[in-house]
Formats: structure tokens, sequence, C-alpha cells
């Protein structure tokens, strides 16, 4: 007797693949480095062409029609990279809020790709950008909570640069929130950002969040939030990203 078909096990096997997308797409990576232990925290899976074309010429093949998918896959094609680089700390993956419909359905895909290779789900965090305007912010907090009661870690990206801010955090408590680049570029000249930046570590620290400078280019605005007491960094200063591989990072930078 043949075996009925679990047409939800069949969506999220098609959701595994680029195929029905149209095109296919791969990851380059960028670390994030802990200043304090003097070690790699982990690296951001960042969306390339199949010749490591940029990140736009992939995202704006994106469309309503098959955000879903995109995103789905994003998941499945960094853990699967991560684990053949036999990549050892946190996987950082951006996602898009607005393809998750209903989060205990929609992260199984994940769940499936972190078991088929052996990548344990505490070591992936997942990223959502201040940037793309999330209507239901309700919606996002319960995504959220889901993604942190199974385990994953989470982040909240460009903070300082989009719609979310303080309201966002008054709802849910990321692990990681990472600086917009704009917040962290020159800092060491503007008055007014050093403010608005030792003001924003400070009231993380107290809310049981860590606080990452992305974005670093120079050794002037590292040594600033450095000596803000900031300790997890990604930026040019450090190691630029690198397509499907794993850039290693120059320690004497930090001393």
């Amino acid at each position: 007797m043949n075996k009925p078909v679990d047409f939800r096990e069949l969506a999220c096997q098609e959701c595994r693949s680029a195929d029905l997308l149209g095109f296919d797409f791969s990851m380059a990576f960028q670390p994030i480095v802990c200043t304090r232990k003097k070690t790699v925290f982990g690296y951001e899976a960042l969306v390339r062409g199949l010749n490591g074309e940029s990140a736009g010429s992939i995202i704006e093949r994106v469309s309503d029609d098959n955000r879903y998918r995109f995103d789905q896959a994003c998941r499945v094609k960094a853990i699967t990279l991560a684990a053949q680089l036999g990549l050892d700390g946190i996987l950082s993956i951006n996602f898009l809020p607005n393809a998750v419909y209903r989060p205990e359905l929609c992260i199984r895909t994940t769940l499936e790709a972190a078991r088929e290779n052996d990548f344990p789900i505490e070591r992936i965090l997942f990223e959502i950008t201040e940037v793309e305007r999330v209507v239901d912010q309700n919606h996002l907090v319960n995504i959220l909570q889901h993604y942190q009661h199974q385990g994953f870690k989470t982040a909240l990206d460009d903070y300082g640069d989009g719609y979310a801010g303080l309201n966002l955090l008054a709802k849910v408590q990321p692990d990681i929130v990472k600086l917009d680049m704009g917040l962290v570029r020159g800092i060491e000249l503007d008055t007014k950002r050093q403010i608005i930046v030792r003001s924003t570590h400070a009231m993380l620290q107290e809310l049981g969040c860590r606080t990452l400078a992305e974005g670093v280019e120079t050794e002037a605005e590292f040594n600033f939030l450095r000596d803000l007491g900031i300790d997890l960094f990604q930026g040019y200063y450090f190691a630029r990203p690198v397509f499907e591989a794993l850039p290693e990072v120059d320690f004497s930078k930090l001393s």
C-alpha cells in the first residue's frame, strides 16, 4: 500500500531548493569579532550571486510572489554552507519577517536543515533588520519569541535606522542589538553620535542585550567604541566578506 502524501512535508521540501525561485544564489561570510576574548564570535551569512555578485542583484529579484520561498532557501543555503566550511561559532542569518506567516510552521525547514547538517540550533542567530517595515509589530514579537523558545538566538539589526526602535525593545529582548553603521561611521569626531551610542549601549546593558557595532572601518572608530565597553564588532577593519569561505581575522589589530 502506498504511503499517503504529506503535503506539508512536500511544501517544506520545495522550500529547501532555489529551483522554483527561477534563480539561484550563494553566500559570503563576514566574521563577528569578540574583542574581549580576542576570538571570532561567529559569521554572518550574506547573500551573493553564484559568481559573487552583490546582494542587491539578488534581492531585486525577490517579490511578494517568491519572498517566502527565498527566505526559506536562504536559511537552508546558509546552514548547509556553514556546516561544509566547518563554521565553529555563531551563524548569523538575516530573515524577512514579512515572509513568515506562522513561525511554528515556517521554522520547520530551518530545523530540518540544522538536523541534517548536524548544526546546533543554539548556534544559529536570526537577525531582523529594522529597515523592513513590519505593519503588525505584534506578529514580529511573536516570531522572535517563538524562535527564542526553540533555542535560537535573535538579533535586531540596523538599530537606529528603522521603524521599530525602542517600541520593539520594550516588547522583546533580543540577544544582540546591532548598531547601524550610520551611527558608527566617524563616531570619534561626532559628539552627538557619541552621546547617542553611549546612552544606547548603557540602556542595552540594563536590558540584558549585547551591543554589536557593525560597519567599523577604521582604527579610530574601533578604539572609541571599545573604550565605551562594546566588545562585539563587525566591519572591514577586521575582515571583508569572503565568497563561500570563512575569512581570517588579524587579531593584532585588537591590541
